[in-house]
């Protein structure tokens, strides 16, 4: 491992609650695209695929800030259990609906339940970020090793999901995502020392993270971003049925994850002047531009090298956000900030994965990539439009409260 990365596991407790976090965000990777493979395997509809994988996320869309902020308030262990346990009984009941045929209006109710499931990735950046704070290279290499995990997620997580639904039984990648995420919340909310000082102090202050100007540029630009995200893996995999390699779908899903993570790792290395802001703006133009070449794609071995390139602007996008996040939203409302790009990701996937699976239906696969595209364009212009509320002087609501708070967290941690 290069030695910015050594370093920032000198501290107590991180490569436990790292390791953790791996497990907890492998459904992220797996659950939307196994629903897809399930549906589609047992029912042939990638219509109905794609809509319920869309209620799911927009369920997780709604419901995770809820969560988030009740993290804030109440402390991680105290949430995350409680939710998970509701998640993985709404997961049950989608397997065995699916399972046994019944009506697709009971498919929508457990999906939608499903969306209890937390956004465990925030969960471990806000560690991070209580553990570095003051210390941007460090909280810099942090968030660039969360990505590399995300992105790892990605590039194994459908190769698991849609492998195992293809070779063994169609509900075998949604039920291993809700094991990874029953064994990663117990994991890490067993971990309380590293977890960060929760405030109710502000549970009735009826305040939201999402007053952020900038927070929101970052949430509206990331409902365009994650289109781009949930249309490519819906198109992707019906692209490779049409070609009779369903189950290669998912080595051409993770070599693009495997782009963002190569970029990612040598991202985390740089010691990087500048603006975040400016970073991040040529990332999302970067992503948008990189869905272009999908529309050439006549073949698999084609379309797994697009993506590759694609995804080198993924990581590096990300890691701006997170900096972005952490300077706009004060640090008692930073858990509930950091889910909500996740929650603008989300909404997009949903609406992206919807649409996407429309189109494969109604003018086949290669079609469906002009949605991306239209997505990424839409990125684009979201992120030159709030570029200088990102750009500009960073609000200082909620920092003096953040500092008077500071003494008096430290204290409780200890005792």
């Amino acid at each position: 491992m290069p030695s910015p990365y050594r370093a920032i596991f000198a501290a107590p407790g991180t490569k436990g609650f790292s390791a953790a976090g791996f497990l907890g965000r492998m459904p992220l990777s797996m659950m939307g695209i196994g629903v897809v493979t399930m549906i589609s395997q047992l029912t042939g509809r990638y219509g109905l695929a794609g809509a319920l994988s869309a209620t799911l996320a927009m369920s997780a869309a709604v419901i995770g800030p809820l969560i988030s902020r009740l993290v804030d308030r109440h402390g991680q262990r105290r949430v995350l259990r409680p939710a998970t346990l509701v998640a993985l009984a709404a997961v049950a009941g989608l397997l065995i609906c699916a399972q046994q045929r019944l009506a697709d209006w009971t498919l929508f109710v457990f999906a939608a339940g499903a969306g209890c499931v937390p956004s465990v990735g925030s969960m471990i950046r806000a560690r991070w970020a209580e553990i570095y704070r003051g210390s941007p290279r460090e909280l810099h290499t942090a968030y660039s090793w969360e990505s590399i995990v995300d992105e790892v997620c990605f590039i194994f997580g459908p190769i698991i999901s849609i492998g195992l639904s293809t070779a063994w039984f169609p509900e075998a990648g949604p039920l291993l995502a809700a094991g990874f995420l029953l064994v990663g919340v117990l994991w890490l909310t067993a971990q309380r020392a590293t977890e960060p000082v929760p405030h109710p102090r502000r549970e009735h202050t009826g305040g939201s993270a999402l007053r952020s100007r900038g927070l929101q540029v970052l949430v509206v630009t990331f409902v365009a971003t994650g289109a781009i995200f949930g249309s490519v893996d819906v198109v992707t995999v019906a692209f490779a049925e049409e070609r009779g390699h369903k189950a290669a779908a998912s080595l051409v899903l993770a070599v693009y994850a495997l782009g963002s993570c190569l970029a990612g790792a040598v991202f985390g290395l740089l010691h990087l002047r500048g603006k975040a802001s400016t970073r991040w703006l040529v990332g999302v133009c970067a992503m948008a531009v990189s869905m272009i070449p999908l529309q050439l794609a006549g073949n698999l071995p084609f379309l797994a090298v697009a993506l590759f390139v694609a995804g080198l602007a993924i990581a590096p996008t990300m890691v701006s956000t997170m900096a972005l996040v952490e300077q706009h939203v004060p640090r008692t409302e930073l858990t509930e900030g950091m889910t909500w790009t996740s929650t603008g990701l989300a909404v997009g996937v949903a609406l992206g994965s919807s649409a996407a699976g429309w189109v494969v239906d109604a003018s086949g696969a290669e079609a469906g990539y002009v949605v991306p595209v239209v997505s990424g364009a839409l990125a684009a212009a979201v992120a030159f439009l709030g570029y200088r509320r990102l750009s500009g002087p960073v609000p200082t609501e909620g920092r003096a409260e953040d500092d008077r708070h500071r003494r008096t967290d430290d204290d409780e941690r200890v005792a």
